[in-house]
């Protein structure tokens, strides 16, 4: 009988995602994660075995249809945009994909009239792919405006206070990458922009698929979405994407060809004014690799099949991040050496838990000789859990991260 009842568990017993070697965790053999603890789950999950399958599909459409595998190819790209679709609640958005989300940021921008509107809002806890290149717009003229991210609770409310008739847009993200906290009060930001004609672009990619995700309820249909399957989605690099609104007009100055696909020899015939296909590929580059959409669409499929849907994987992530910070607090580890954010709490965390010390690089290392692996940001030791990780595991860690942080202890006090 099982011990614990998610609402999400309907008909399963949730006992086997909690033993060890959990159930899932016979998908991923490729990636051996009964061998190693991840603790990568926020930035890279392993990826299940059924993606090899995309991958060696790829190739045998490549060699069999040489070069008209392309509408294969466009099959599987359509199949990831509904899969995002799919696990952002969203019945009306366009999905133009990408290998990143800068390609994608850049081409958004690129399509703002910053010559009227030269103001942007954003945060001072965006992802490098936003951060690095609104810095850089910022030395050529474009006025940026940073909203601080430490006290969460005032963020939609100090961005809506900054807006004016010369702002283009905002960008902000919808979980923090380096506090691992969710923005309270989207919908209000959203209707906010709205209101004033200010785009809005959301950085989703560390919410999709691990917190649930809602176009339709949180006012977002009119709003710009990047976001991807590195992380919680566990499709591997190169399946990015920008979801924009159906009526949606920008044409952006950065442009590929795969953006006017329908009419190329037209446009190139009779130097007509360029053109803009009115559905997904409106935001789109050139020609691509299409190996990672092959993968990703076995992914989606796979997730469906396990009924692996946001809501299951949000209570998952929580019960798992809940047990990591029961044992960080039970720990009582010295305030200087390495702490938690009491202010932050498991309600409003998403896909990892985020603990601020000096020594995080060293940590990390010393974690990786245990097999047990985690990243740093900065000054920030990062631990996402994953579906496929036992409790055990957590355990494991949790108990090679006490000794090691036991062992830099007790050097500070003898220092």
């Amino acid at each position: 009988m099982c011990r614990f009842k998610l609402k999400s568990a309907v008909g399963r017993c949730v006992d086997t995602f909690f033993n060890s070697p959990n159930h899932l965790s016979r998908f991923y053999q490729q990636f051996r994660v009964t061998e190693r603890i991840l603790l990568t789950g926020h930035s890279h999950q392993a990826w299940p075995d059924c993606a090899l399958a995309g991958h060696m599909q790829a190739w045998k459409d490549a060699a069999e249809f040489v070069d008209n595998k392309w509408a294969q190819a466009f099959d599987k790209a359509n199949e990831v945009r509904k899969g995002f679709a799919q696990r952002l609640d969203d019945t009306s958005g366009r999905y133009s994909l990408s290998q990143n989300t800068h390609d994608l940021v850049i081409r958004f921008i690129s399509a703002l009239p910053l010559k009227d509107k030269p103001r942007l809002i954003t945060t001072n806890g965006e992802f490098h792919s936003i951060r690095r290149q609104l810095n850089r717009l910022e030395e050529e003229g474009v006025k940026i405006t940073r909203i601080d991210n430490t006290q969460m609770e005032y963020v939609v409310d100090d961005i809506i206070n900054a807006m004016n008739d010369k702002t283009s847009a905002v960008l902000v993200s919808s979980v923090f990458f380096n506090n691992g906290q969710i923005l309270q009060g989207i919908e209000r930001l959203a209707k906010a922009c709205d209101q004033f004609d200010i785009k809005l672009l959301v950085d989703a990619y560390h919410h999709i698929n691990v917190v649930p995700f809602s176009i339709q309820q949180n006012s977002l249909e009119n709003a710009y979405v990047v976001g991807g399957g590195y992380k919680y989605c566990q499709l591997g690099e190169g399946n990015c994407f920008l979801r924009f609104p159906e009526h949606c007009a920008l044409r952006p100055v950065i442009t590929g060809w795969l953006a006017e696909f329908d009419s190329l020899y037209k446009a190139s015939e009779n130097g007509a004014r360029v053109s803009y296909k009115s559905a997904d590929d409106r935001f789109a580059g050139a020609t691509y690799d299409p190996t990672s959409h092959y993968r990703a669409a076995e992914v989606f499929h796979f997730f469906d099949e396990q009924k692996m849907t946001p809501e299951f994987l949000r209570e998952q992530s929580q019960r798992q991040i809940g047990l990591l910070m029961q044992r960080f607090d039970e720990a009582d580890f010295e305030q200087k050496i390495i702490q938690r954010d009491l202010n932050y709490s498991l309600a409003t965390t998403a896909g990892f838990l985020a603990l601020k010390s000096q020594y995080a690089e060293k940590i990390k290392n010393e974690l990786s000789k245990h097999d047990v692996y985690s990243d740093v940001r900065a000054d920030v030791l990062r631990l996402g859990p994953a579906p496929y990780l036992s409790d055990q595991q957590l355990a494991t860690a949790m108990d090679c991260l006490q000794d090691i942080v036991r062992k830099i202890e007790h050097k500070f006090t003898v220092s």
